[in-house]
């Protein structure tokens, strides 16, 4: 490490660096709403919260949204994807002194290990690979892949025939969609039932917390509505950041093989309200922590030309930070 990296100044987060937080996150190359400490904190009660950031100077350069576990240190517990989020113009050599800082501080607090879930490459503005390459070097164990179903809307595929028969069952049922305020239909009717019916579980939002991040983001979240004569069928909750349309929530009422609903819907967003943008990212297919991908929701999804991307998780041994001393030569 070179000795212009030596003098990092890290600290833990405070609310006294709410505005300066969220401002790098705003400005920086892979960084989303999600991050907001807005966002992050509507479930603080759940986690205990470790996040870091990395200083040089007064300048910050690089914030870790974090909580802690016994022994370990997770990005983030308590949102889809973490990892180290930077600025846009950083290069590899700040952030390798950055890395190795942070597991340093780490080490000094006894923490053995640090979870890291890596945010897909889709969701940044530059590339941002740096990280993968420092788990190699730091011989982090990869515990979990998870694979995202993404359609590319710059280069779409065709759509199935069988989405497309859907899509026509909803325009024969007269379907309509709508952009909804609020989530009470779609939680109460739909989304709460089928979770409780098929998985015994229930959404990772409450109606009350999905409602207050709405609140706080009412351009990221926004909530799609599918009809038959006025009775709600169907819905998605979308998560929205600048380059990716995320579907949060999907489900549909018992008729919605018959009715095309989801089909129709999905169509709609795609070809319609977000055609505009990037990405359309459907999420995850996984089951029993990675191993296993549901065969049904997969083909659905591939059906709309959605195609595998991945997501990887990395079980960091913190005391390897002096691997990174001598990468370059």
């Amino acid at each position: 490490m070179t000795e212009k990296h030596t003098s990092f100044k890290i600290v833990k987060y405070t609310s006294a660096y709410y505005n300066e937080w969220n401002g790098f996150i705003e400005n920086s190359k892979n960084g989303t709403f999600l991050f907001h400490r807005d966002f992050m904190e509507y479930h603080k009660d759940r986690f205990e919260d470790f996040s870091l950031l990395v200083f040089k100077e007064d300048k910050l350069l690089a914030v870790l949204p974090a909580n802690k576990l016994e022994q370990e240190i997770h990005s983030h517990q308590g949102l889809t994807y973490g990892g180290l989020i930077l600025p846009k113009m950083v290069k590899f050599d700040t952030v390798i002194a950055v890395f190795a800082q942070l597991l340093k501080y780490l080490k000094g607090y006894g923490f053995e290990t640090l979870v890291l879930k890596q945010i897909p490459s889709i969701y940044s503005k530059v590339f941002t690979e740096e990280i993968e390459f420092l788990m190699f070097i730091l011989k982090a164990e990869l515990i979990r892949k998870d694979t995202l179903s993404v359609i590319d809307l710059n280069n779409k595929l065709k759509i199935s025939n069988n989405r497309l028969e859907g899509y026509k069952r909803g325009v024969k049922h007269n379907l309509i969609v709508k952009e909804e305020a609020g989530f009470e239909l779609f939680w109460n009717n739909i989304l709460v039932k089928n979770l409780q019916n098929r998985h015994k579980a229930n959404p990772v939002h409450t109606l009350q917390e999905i409602t207050l991040l709405k609140k706080h983001f009412p351009n990221n979240i926004r909530q799609f509505n599918v009809y038959n004569q006025d009775e709600i069928v169907a819905g998605t909750t979308i998560f929205e950041s600048r380059f990716v349309v995320h579907s949060q929530y999907i489900s549909g009422n018992a008729d919605k093989n018959t009715l095309g609903s989801l089909d129709f819907l999905h169509y709609h967003l795609i070809t319609e309200v977000f055609k505009d943008k990037k990405y359309f990212d459907f999420g995850t297919s996984n089951e029993n922590n990675g191993l296993h991908i549901n065969e049904g929701l997969q083909f659905w999804k591939e059906g709309f030309g959605a195609r595998m991307l991945t997501q990887n998780f990395y079980r960091v041994p913190i005391n390897n930070y002096q691997l990174l001393n001598n990468v370059f030569i």
